[in-house]
């Protein structure tokens, strides 16, 4: 398992390089892309609570985690990418190992679990989504899927959506309660964000 150019670029754990495992479908978020995000949220990410939706991995909630964030849920079906994972959650201090859980199942399931343990504690969540491009055999409809799980999230659980996406793909304004704020373009990735 080699090391790759991935790393955490803010917080405690800043320059901290990731493993990536081998897999071609793992398809990590640019380093750009990533700087984007944290800079358009900084302020709100100490103590908030992320949801890694298809997390690979897990290169959003860490950098989460890294910047001061209370907790972070990785959900990820694919059980080779959930090892690597799991060796960079590994990799981080103790205290922090124990902000992050790794679910493993279809994201479209398992969210639910989530989302019972934020109704639970009361509590709000970053959903980060950044599904397998629908370029990819076997994931052509994965966006009206995201969709709909999104129009379905209930609010009161609900910081923000963010999804990462192919910049040929263009969201719809409105997700059920949730409205677009931006679209950002990296070249092939755009990330979008809803509220």
């Amino acid at each position: 398992m080699e090391k790759s150019n991935i790393k955490i670029i803010g917080g405690k754990y800043r320059g901290k390089k990731l493993f990536m495992g081998n897999k071609e479908t793992t398809r990590s978020t640019k380093n750009i892309l990533k700087e984007s995000v944290f800079n358009t949220l900084q302020w709100e990410v100490p103590d908030s609570n992320w949801v890694e939706v298809f997390s690979g991995v897990g290169s959003i909630g860490l950098e989460a985690v890294s910047r001061g964030a209370n907790r972070a849920y990785f959900l990820e079906k694919d059980p080779e990418a959930a090892k690597v994972l799991k060796k960079n959650i590994d990799s981080l201090k103790e205290e922090d190992i124990k902000k992050c859980q790794i679910i493993l199942g279809d994201s479209f399931e398992t969210i639910w679990d989530v989302i019972e343990e934020l109704k639970r504690n009361k509590e709000k969540a970053f959903f980060y989504f950044d599904p397998p491009f629908a370029i990819r055999e076997g994931f052509e409809d994965i966006y009206d899927k995201v969709q709909t799980l999104i129009k379905q999230l209930p609010k009161i659980n609900v910081e923000k959506v963010i999804i990462e996406h192919q910049t040929n793909y263009d969201f719809p304004e409105n997700l059920g309660k949730y409205q677009k704020i931006k679209t950002k373009k990296f070249g092939k990735s755009s990330v979008t964000y809803y509220e």
